[in-house]
């Protein structure tokens, strides 16, 4: 584990997934109390993003570090053997809990109707900072952490133990990256004060990766509600204007946070940095060699063209290529190039990982000429660079300055 240079840590699970056939019916039938629902061969799937976004970057050639937690139970000992089925070093930094159950999901998916899960938490729930004493990060220059509302001991008091880990984490130099998930409104995390939550902890993230919605649920739950309203009356343009995704992401960088990577699904990818020198300075040895290449930039890369077999793990697999062009020192143009990349190779098959190729193969498919999708959102004042494949933004310093001259 000693050149592993990107641990990924926070919420894993085991999916058990049954298979049904074309006349299985409709959820609604499946779930009556004593019917018995014939149902094919289950199959085992890793899942969380410890799993998604670690073993999208081993495949891409960047080994992780895969610091999540799992009891030393049976669902346990399975979890681990598929990891080990990949690479016998990425079940070797496992935390294996004795007494405590593996956390679960039963994805019940029959097909014409949008998939239910059932999940158990498992040992997410007591994760803390605790669990990484004693664990060697040597060698490691980002950290990722994923999915804190799915874990009770991390959003207990308003996040006071990620910040204790965080703090533990950056105090050894190391880029500190965190994704977010929508919690079940109705849930323990679902009342959680998702904004004290963030005021708390973002000074302490270096790259934060939500997605939109997860965002606007947590900063604005009224606007929110009434975008998804809009959805269901089949209005589908949640996106309206570029202004409401610089809205939320300036309120995060004033909170403290670096940089500012909004997961936009369909839409692709948004970008916003720090102005200050000094923030990306302190954002520890993950960083690329060129932080004035990296200052008051906002960038939106469409997403490329893909053959959609299924989009279970695509945002993990896009922070997997977000993080590896950091790793790699490649500019932001480059980067945010590199994780919709990545990201649109995922979804070409139907777990978040197998159909992600070398990351030297998915830049030879970018430099081919792979088309991009076309934006839905509206840009006014933003510029389209058709060399670089992305949009940049009226606040990007860059943009600014070449048309300056």
């Amino acid at each position: 584990m000693s050149t592993r240079q990107i641990a990924v840590v926070g919420h894993c699970c085991l999916d058990l997934i049954p298979t049904f056939g074309s006349t299985t019916g409709a959820t609604e039938a499946l779930l009556l109390p004593g019917k018995l629902v014939h149902v094919g061969p289950a199959h085992f799937a890793t899942g969380g993003p410890v799993s998604n976004v670690g073993l999208t970057l081993h495949r891409l050639g960047v080994p992780p570090l895969l610091l999540g937690k799992v009891g030393d139970d049976q669902f346990g000992r399975v979890l681990l053997d598929l990891y080990r089925s990949y690479d016998p070093l990425l079940a070797a930094g496992m935390i294996v809990a004795s007494g405590e159950p593996t956390s679960y999901s039963v994805v019940i998916n029959p097909p014409g109707v949008d998939r239910m899960f059932l999940h158990c938490p498992g040992a997410n729930d007591t994760f803390g900072a605790d669990d990484l004493a004693g664990v060697s990060l040597e060698s490691v220059r980002i950290l990722h952490f994923g999915y804190p509302p799915l874990m009770r001991r991390i959003y207990a008091n308003d996040g006071r133990e990620l910040v204790a880990l965080l703090e533990r984490i950056r105090a050894q130099g190391i880029t500190t990256s965190l994704d977010m998930a929508r919690p079940d409104p109705d849930s323990e995390a679902g009342k959680v004060n998702w904004r004290v939550f963030l005021q708390r902890v973002l000074p302490l993230v270096d790259v934060f990766l939500p997605s939109f919605e997860e965002l606007l649920y947590m900063l604005d739950r009224s606007q929110f509600e009434h975008l998804h309203a809009l959805r269901r009356e089949g209005d589908l343009s949640v996106l309206a204007d570029s202004a409401l995704l610089n809205l939320l992401a300036e309120w995060c960088l004033e909170a403290g946070a670096a940089m500012v990577v909004l997961k936009l699904g369909e839409q692709g990818l948004y970008l916003r940095t720090s102005r200050a020198k000094d923030r990306l300075a302190q954002a520890g040895n993950g960083m690329p060699d060129d932080l004035d290449a990296w200052r008051g930039r906002e960038l939106l890369a469409p997403c490329f063209q893909a053959n959609v077999a299924g989009t279970t793990g695509a945002g993990d697999a896009t922070i997997a290529g977000f993080l590896t062009g950091l790793l790699n020192s490649q500019s932001p143009e480059e980067t945010m190039t590199t994780a919709v990349a990545v990201g649109a190779s995922s979804v070409e098959a139907l777990d978040a990982s197998s159909g992600v190729p070398s990351l030297a193969l998915v830049q030879e498919r970018v430099v081919a000429g792979w088309k991009r999708c076309p934006v839905a959102i509206s840009l006014p004042g933003w510029r389209w660079d058709t060399a670089a494949g992305l949009w940049y933004g009226p606040g990007d310093q860059a943009a600014i300055q070449d048309t300056s001259r």
